[in-house]
């Protein structure tokens, strides 16, 4: 997974934390075999855990790794060529 899975992770989280806030303390509406309060308790819980999961992907899923490889041959005339290649990858 890579940072913008994680970014999106993140505002998921949050808005089912303000509609679970919501359910939870702002509204007061009874319904007939259906806890609007307990909905807004599981809203909320998810939201907190998705929100800390799209942390973690945001900041261990956006690593960069560098590689560097150095490829040294002789030439013709005697002398060497030297190639360098230097590699960025970035968590896919």
């Amino acid at each position: 997974m890579n940072r913008n899975t994680g970014a999106g992770l993140l505002g998921f989280g949050i808005v089912l934390v303000i509609i679970g806030a919501i359910l939870e303390f702002a509204v007061t509406a009874q319904a007939t075999g259906f806890s609007v309060h307990t909905v807004g308790m599981i809203l909320l819980i998810v939201g907190i855990v998705a929100f800390v999961l799209g942390l973690i992907l945001v900041f261990a899923g956006g690593t960069r790794r560098t590689t560097y490889t150095t490829d040294v041959s002789n030439t013709p005339d005697g002398g060497q060529r030297r190639v360098m290649e230097q590699r960025d990858n970035l968590a896919p």
